[in-house]
């Protein structure tokens, strides 16, 4: 598969089968990922790999939280819903309505949110989690190399036909990830990515996002 195929073809799985991925794979997933460019090749990451027992504590301790309703506190917080600009909002909601009547969820019923949303806690049953961390000293900057290495982690793992996504509920809870993973405090949890094989039978994975058309996201001057 070359690079342009694994673009095209990537897309966010949210339901994996619980079939295991071998350890040798996810490592060299990872390994060929490490080759992304980073801050004067500071290499700022820190990577868990998580899975089997550990990561079924993880995630029923999530989706128990989850259940309860006890909000989620993750260190590297994302721009409030209501403070995103009109047109970044409308894109948002779009994909949200679109996915809730595809899975026969009501966009305006609480309830039928929660249950919508729940998947995201059990990590859309994948078998393999990556978190990604940097040291908590470091500048905003060295958040780009990380944005840098999970597109890297999802692309290679194309390579061996392995599916993903990269969720902000992930690491909604990095108390429990500190506690189960022996994170450190200098440390700080930024970016998680579940892995696995997509369940085709499964309905939420036909979803596929729209794009912006490329005339108006790119100014060309020049050229």
């Amino acid at each position: 598969m070359n690079i342009i195929e694994a673009l095209q073809s990537r897309y966010s799985v949210r339901d994996f089968k619980p079939e295991p991925i071998a350890k040798e794979t996810i490592q060299k997933i990872v390994e060929a990922a490490t080759r992304s460019p980073s801050t004067s090749n500071t290499q700022c990451w820190e990577i868990y790999l998580i899975g089997g027992d550990v990561l079924e504590r993880i995630r029923h301790a999530y989706i128990d939280r989850y259940e309860q309703d006890i909000p989620g506190n993750p260190e590297l917080p994302g721009l409030p819903p209501d403070k995103l600009p009109p047109a970044l909002a409308q894109r948002k909601n779009q994909m949200r309505t679109e996915r809730l009547k595809l899975c026969g969820f009501d966009p305006n019923d609480p309830k039928s949110m929660k249950s919508f949303l729940a998947p995201n806690y059990k990590f859309f049953g994948a078998p393999i989690l990556v978190i990604l961390c940097m040291d908590r000293t470091l500048g905003e900057w060295q958040i780009f190399d990380l944005g840098l290495l999970s597109q890297s982690i999802m692309l290679a793992a194309q390579e061996f036909g392995v599916d993903s996504i990269s969720a902000s509920s992930i690491t909604r809870y990095p108390d429990i990830l500190r506690k189960e993973l022996a994170i450190p405090d200098n440390l700080i949890i930024t970016i998680g990515i579940a892995l696995g094989h997509v369940n085709t039978q499964s309905i939420v994975n036909t979803y596929r996002s729209s794009r912006r058309p490329i005339n108006e996201v790119v100014t060309f001057r020049g050229i």
